[in-house]
C-alpha cells in the first residue's frame, strides 16, 4: 500500500486536450497529479479536428450563444498565449441567396463581431469576389470575417508539457483497466500497453477525460453505467493540393445548410472538412467513407473553378467527437457545449467525467472542472491559466522571433526556421542549442527533419513511433517520401530498443557521446 506522500491527489485518464489541460490546470494549482493514455498523445479525436480556434459561426443558428461567447473569448486567450502554434485566419464566406439570405448572414457576422471582445483580429465585412479569383462566375459576392488557426496535435503536447513542468507525471501507452473507491481513495490499475506490467496507484480524485471512451471507460474499468449518453459523430477531412493561392480560408454553404471549410494547409495543401455522421461502434475504427470523400469534393467542385477528384486526395483522416446526446435530430445540430458529472463517496474520492466540448474552449473547461473540485482541495491555488504562455509561447511576434532565430543561426535555411518558429516557437533555442552549422544536427532524415529535432522529440515530447512524429509531433508526413520514413522508422525503434526514451534529460548528454 501506497504511503500518504505518494498518493496523487489527482489522477486524469485521457491524454486528449481536455485530459492534457485540466492535468496542467491542476498541478499548477499545486496538485500532485498523474495522467494515463492509452495511446499516443492526441491519438484520437485531438488530432483529427478542423484545426479551428473560432466561435463557431454556425452555432447560432442553433441559439448556443453561451457557448459562442465563450469561444470567442477563448479564441483571444489562446491567440495570446500560444502564438507559436494558433494565429489568425481570415475566412471568406460566398454568398448563395437560396440558402441563407444576406440579412441573416449580416446578422450572424454582427453577434460574432460583439458577443465578445475582439483584442487583435478584424471585424467582418462585405467583399466582391473578381471575375478572375478562384470561384466560379456565378459567385459574385460574399462576406469575410476573422477566426483562427491551430496545429490541434501540438496543443494538446504542450499542454502535456506545461503539465510535467508544473511536476506533472504524464504516461503514454498507458491504459486504465480498473478503478475503483477503498476507504475514501481512488486505487486504480494501469496496464502498460507496450509491456503488459501493471501497477496501481491511489489518488484522491478521479478525472474522466477519455473523450469518445468517457462512457465506456465505467463499463470497463468501474463495472457501473455511465451517468450520461454521449453521441459518438464522426468528421472526416480530405487533403488536396492547393485549390487556390490566397491566404484565406473559405466556409461553403451547402445544399443540405451544411458548411465545408476549404483551409490553406502546410503551403502546398487544402483541408477540406468537416462531415457529420453518426458513429457506431469502437471509436478507433473511424475511417472517412466513399461517401464522404464525394461529398467534400462536391461541395469544393460547386464553388471553385479549379476541379478536384479523388485521385486528388493525398491523405484523409478522420475523428470522433464525443458529444454530449441531447437528442437532437440531426448530427450536425448536436451541441457542442460540455458537462461535468460529479460523483462522491462521503466528501471524499471525487470522480469527475467531462461529456462534450470542443478544442477551443478546453482551457476553459479545464479551469472550470478544477473549481468544481475546489471543495475536495480547499488548499489548491487558484485559476491561473488565463495569462500563463503555454511553453515555447512567450513571445508576441512571431515574425520578430524567427528574425532573431535567422540572426544567430544564419546558416539554418529559411524553411526549417519558420517551421521551428511555428511548432516550437522559443523552444527552437532548446533544440539548437549550441549548433553552429548544419552538420551540428546530426543525420537528415528528409524535408529538412534533423536527428537534433527527431532527438528532442522523443526525449521531451513522448515520441515513440513514426506516425507519432509525422502527423502528430509534426505533418512531416506530407512531405517525407516512403524510403525516408522507413529510414525515419528505424531510426525511432531503435531509439526505443536503447531505452533513449526514458531518459528525458539526457539530450545534451547524448550529444557530448556522440560528438554531434
Amino acid at each position: 500500500m501506497n504511503t500518504e506522500a505518494n498518493i496523487y491527489d489527482v489522477l486524469v485518464v485521457g491524454g486528449g486536450i481536455n485530459g492534457v489541460g485540466i492535468a496542467s490546470d491542476a498541478a499548477g494549482r499545486g496538485l500532485k497529479v498523474a495522467l494515463c493514455e492509452m495511446n499516443d498523445l492526441a491519438s484520437a479525436t485531438s488530432s483529427n479536428s478542423s484545426k479551428l480556434i473560432h466561435g463557431g459561426l454556425r452555432y447560432l443558428e442553433y441559439y448556443e450563444f453561451r457557448l459562442v461567447r465563450e469561444a470567442l473569448a477563448e479564441r483571444e486567450v489562446l491567440l495570446k498565449n500560444a502564438p507559436h502554434i494558433i494565429w489568425p485566419l481570415r475566412f471568406r464566406l460566398p454568398h448563395r441567396p437560396h440558402l441563407r439570405p444576406a440579412l441573416m448572414i449580416r446578422a450572424g457576422l454582427f453577434l460574432y463581431d460583439h458577443l465578445s471582445k475582439r483584442a487583435t483580429l478584424k471585424g467582418s465585412h462585405g467583399i466582391k469576389f473578381s471575375a478572375d479569383g478562384p470561384l466560379v462566375p456565378g459567385i459574385k459576392k460574399g462576406f469575410e470575417y476573422s477566426d483562427g488557426w491551430v496545429d490541434d496535435a501540438r496543443l494538446v503536447t504542450l499542454n502535456a508539457i506545461a503539465a510535467r513542468e508544473k511536476g506533472a507525471r504524464i504516461s503514454t501507452r498507458c491504459r486504465c483497466v480498473k478503478a475503483e473507491r477503498n476507504e475514501g481513495i481512488w486505487e486504480v490499475t494501469l496496464e502498460n500497453q507496450l509491456t503488459g506490467e501493471q501497477e496501481i496507484i491511489q489518488a484522491r480524485a478521479l478525472v474522466n477525460a477519455a473523450g469518445p471512451w468517457v462512457a465506456s471507460l465505467f463499463d470497463t474499468a468501474m463495472s457501473t453505467p455511465s451517468p450520461k449518453n454521449i453521441r459518438l459523430v464522426k468528421g472526416s477531412h480530405i487533403i488536396v493540393p492547393r485549390i487556390h493561392d490566397e491566404d484565406e480560408a473559405y466556409i461553403l454553404q451547402n445544399e443540405d445548410n451544411r458548411i465545408v471549410f476549404v483551409i490553406p494547409y502546410e503551403g502546398q495543401f487544402s483541408l477540406i472538412g468537416t462531415t457529420d455522421v453518426e458513429h457506431k461502434g469502437e471509436p478507433s475504427t473511424a475511417a472517412i467513407s466513399d461517401e464522404e470523400i464525394d461529398y467534400l469534393i462536391e461541395v469544393t467542385n460547386q464553388h471553385f473553378t479549379k476541379k478536384i477528384s479523388r485521385d486528388d486526395v493525398v491523405r484523409t483522416y478522420a475523428g470522433v467527437r464525443p458529444l454530449l446526446d441531447d437528442e437532437a435530430e440531426n448530427p450536425q445540430a448536436v451541441t457542442r457545449d460540455y458537462t461535468f458529472e460529479i460523483d462522491h463517496q462521503n466528501g471524499k474520492a471525487p470522480l469527475l467525467s467531462v461529456f462534450g466540448g470542443k478544442i477551443t474552449t478546453y482551457r476553459k473547461l479545464s479551469e472550470a472542472a478544477m473549481n468544481s473540485l475546489k471543495e475536495f482541495f480547499p488548499k489548491a491555488g487558484s485559476a491561473w491559466t488565463a495569462s500563463a504562455p503555454l511553453p515555447g509561447g512567450n513571445f508576441d511576434n512571431p515574425l520578430t522571433l524567427q528574425k532573431k532565430l535567422c540572426k544567430q543561426y544564419s546558416w539554418l535555411p529559411l524553411s526549417i526556421t519558420k517551421r521551428y518558429v511555428r511548432s516550437y516557437g522559443t523552444i527552437s533555442h532548446q533544440i539548437l542549442g549550441n549548433c553552429n552549422s548544419i552538420e551540428d544536427l546530426g543525420r537528415h532524415f528528409g524535408a529538412g527533419l534533423y536527428q537534433r529535432e527527431v532527438d528532442y522529440l522523443i526525449q521531451q515530447e513522448w515520441t515513440l513511433t513514426l506516425e507519432d512524429l509525422i502527423w502528430r509531433r509534426s505533418k512531416l508526413g506530407l512531405f517525407l517520401n516512403q524510403s525516408e520514413q522507413a529510414d525515419l522508422d528505424a531510426y525511432l525503434q531503435e531509439a526505443a530498443s536503447t531505452n533513449k526514451l526514458i531518459t528525458p534529460q539526457n539530450l545534451s548528454a547524448a550529444y557530448q557521446q556522440t560528438g554531434s
